[in-house]
């Protein structure tokens, strides 16, 4: 005898930006070098057209002009080191009171950097080291120098100012680019997950659909031949015309629904599916085990289910009528119970069959697979097995 127990308990069950790629160091040191050269060339009009800003350099002062505007090639590798790298050849420049005006573009560019790569602490402290030096060595020369560097000391605090402001700019882009890559990537998650689950329940339902009304066919089939060969000469006309209808009928059943199935594959997301087979298709699967043979008592009781509770339950019964039809041999008797309690749904299939084992050989099928599937999509858990020798169904 095989037992086959089902408790559902509705309610409890699971109801296209790309991140760029890294940039190219390679052409990020071009682009650098590339703008290390437009700034000098600015610097270098800067050093020829301002006369009033310090004396004209010389041969010494130019080569460290230029020699300051090596090391902004490297900013964005080593912002720190270019920022030494062009204070180390500014310093000397201007302590040789040269044109003060000449290198302020290359030395904003790297504060600018240092700021919009660093955090906010270190750049305050890179702008205050850089502005308490400046303004100690300007004061010891004189207070019209002092006076003067208090004036570029506001270009510098509105360099570095700027510089906190882009960075903090940067980082909230690239937080907004990543909330929309997360959901995107939720959302595409989700549309996988979807389509999965539409393929486990296709699959699930043509599983069902196929293997009932198969076994149906062929349990009727043997039916008539049996007639027919039974007595020849005294051919059972009724009994062989009834095992055809009893063919017919399990045919149009199963076309139906078939086409039922194929019409949901063919329909967009948004169109509905129509109703789902619920328990009041129950006694239409006993009546069909009935003309294959078996005598099937169903003891219902009669409340009304959720959808997808009540479908979870028809297909579970079909799929247990169908193996109790192939396996569990003739003189069948197969007891259908549905127990509606508080919170839970409780459904039991039981015959008295003893079919033969199957062979070790056979490959295992998907019937009990799919309906322990259906019973966790709706929150419930399956049990089925063999029974106790002996019992009653």
């Amino acid at each position: 005898m095989d037992v086959t127990r089902l408790l559902l308990l509705p309610g409890r069950g699971p109801g296209a930006a790309r991140r760029a790629a890294p940039p190219d160091p390679g052409r990020v040191l071009r682009q650098d070098a590339l703008l290390a050269a437009a700034m000098l060339a600015v610097d270098l009009c800067l050093a020829l057209t301002v006369r009033a800003d310090g004396r004209q350099p010389t041969l010494f002062g130019w080569a460290l002009l230029v020699a300051a505007h090596v090391p902004v090639v490297w900013r964005r590798r080593s912002p720190g080191l270019a920022l030494l790298g062009v204070a180390a050849c500014v310093g000397p420049y201007h302590a040789m009171n040269f044109n003060h005006t000449a290198p302020a573009l290359v030395s904003l560019a790297a504060l600018f950097t240092v700021a919009l790569t660093g955090r906010p602490l270190r750049s305050v402290l890179v702008g205050a080291g850089v502005i308490g030096l400046m303004l100690s060595v300007k004061f010891s020369q004189g207070m019209a120098e002092g006076v003067q560097a208090l004036r570029v000391s506001g270009w510098i605090v509105a360099v570095i100012l700027l510089g906190v402001y882009a960075r903090v700019h940067v980082q909230y882009v690239e937080s907004v680019i990543e909330r929309a890559e997360r959901a995107e990537r939720t959302r595409e998650e989700e549309a996988r997950r979807r389509v999965a689950e539409e393929r486990l329940r296709v699959a699930r339902d043509l599983h069902d659909l196929l293997a009932h009304s198969i076994t149906l066919v062929g349990v009727q089939t043997s039916v008539a031949a049996h007639v027919l060969n039974a007595d020849p000469g005294r051919l059972d006309r009724a009994a062989v015309a009834k095992a055809l209808d009893d063919i017919a009928d399990t045919c149009r059943s199963a076309r139906g629904e078939l086409r039922a199935t194929l019409e949901v594959l063919r329909s967009s997301p948004d169109e509905s599916r129509g109703p789902l087979p619920g328990v009041e298709g129950i006694p239409e699967l006993a009546e069909a085990a009935r003309t294959s043979g078996a005598t099937v008592f169903c003891d219902l009781d009669a409340a009304e289910l959720p959808p997808a509770v009540g479908a979870a339950a028809y297909r579970i019964v079909q799929e247990a009528l169908t193996n109790a039809v192939r396996h569990a041999g003739p003189g069948l008797t197969v007891r259908v119970a549905l127990r509606v309690r508080p919170g839970a749904v409780e459904v039991s299939v039981r015959d008295d069959g003893s079919g033969p084992p199957a062979p070790p050989s056979a490959a295992p099928g998907f019937g009990l697979v799919g309906m322990r599937e259906r019973a966790r999509s709706v929150g419930g858990v399956l049990d089925a097995g063999p029974g106790r020798p002996g019992a009653s169904p």
